[in-house]
């Protein structure tokens, strides 16, 4: 028997004996999203995993994704393979830096994108979702501020379309951030007939939201959350596709339409945290159910309030 069949064949073993729900991000490795139960974004992976009756959550993503699973879902044992699947995103703001901010700007909303910790959340009066931030930016009254964190582009990209001044941390994925307009219009010049399929916490996302309505050479571009790229290329006409994100997303747009072509703006475009879970470590954590991902109750209980306030809105 190979390795490979070795563990995903354990791995379903193990997952019945302990009643676990494996979840995979899009951007994990193929054999992990595979092997996985449910795959998706951060945020819905762990609204369906709190609706099944596991007892047990392996989360196959980074620490922050963990957290979310374990404030929604309080009674179930998280589980996340490797306990240095961190996040750039989540680490650019500090529990101790929105503090300032929030004393520095006291009437402000803070709205944190789920890419953040539960201590950041638990400060927050709203989160958003990369295919919500729009509806919730659009939903708080026009005569407040608005504090946007920590992403830099999808803050912009809200402002954009919302056409609100919002004050945006200066926070960024480290993967994303690369993804530029020097890469985009690279691929649209090799692949001219592709539609082009952009995350916004991509560097090119608002500057394709002004290009599009001023200049129009943006016109086949379409601005997706991860999941919202995997509903579109189901539904779309089009045969071929530029992908604008970590490129771990394509193993899910082939299963869901293997007939059509996915040509990604860089192939270097890979997060290392979200590689770094394998079949071996996946295996570990079901056996010896680590690494055990615990938020104080004192930090749950207020972290769920802008999730929920999230969720009346969209």
């Amino acid at each position: 028997m190979l390795e490979k069949d070795f563990y995903v064949e354990q791995i379903k073993k193990l997952k019945k004996e302990k009643n676990a729900v494996i979840l995979a991000h899009n951007y994990e490795r193929p054999e992990i999203q595979d092997v996985a139960d449910l795959v998706g974004d951060s945020l819905g992976l762990s609204q369906e995993a709190s609706k099944t009756d596991a007892s047990i959550i392996v989360f196959c993503g980074v620490h922050f994704m963990a957290e979310t699973a374990k404030i929604i879902s309080p009674n179930k044992k998280v589980l996340l393979p490797d306990v240095d699947a961190g996040c750039s995103l989540a680490d650019s703001i500090t529990i101790e830096q929105l503090r300032i901010w929030k004393k520095e700007n006291p009437n402000a909303v803070v709205v944190s994108y789920v890419n953040t910790t539960a201590e950041i959340k638990s400060e927050s009066d709203y989160c958003c979702t990369s295919s919500n931030a729009v509806e919730v930016v659009r939903a708080i009254p026009t005569n407040k501020d608005i504090l946007f964190l920590p992403d830099r582009y999808l803050g912009n990209y809200a402002a954009a379309v919302t056409r609100r001044e919002i004050n945006v941390w200066n926070g960024s994925c480290h993967v994303h951030e690369k993804i530029g307009d020097i890469n985009l219009n690279y691929a649209k010049r090799k692949y001219p007939n592709a539609e082009i399929l952009v995350h916004p916490e991509c560097s090119c996302s608002s500057s394709c939201i002004h290009k599009s309505a001023l200049f129009k050479d943006c016109k086949n571009t379409k601005i997706f959350s991860t999941s919202g790229m995997v509903n579109y290329v189901k539904k779309s006409d089009a045969s071929e596709f530029i992908i604008a994100t970590e490129t771990g997303i394509i193993h899910q747009l082939k299963k869901v339409a293997p007939e059509k072509k996915y040509r990604p703006v860089s192939k270097d475009s890979i997060c290392e945290y979200m590689k770094l879970t394998t079949l071996e470590k996946l295996y570990n954590s079901l056996q010896k159910e680590v690494f055990e991902v615990v938020v104080p109750e004192t930090i749950a209980k207020k972290a769920i309030i802008p999730i929920k306030r999230m969720l009346e809105i969209c």
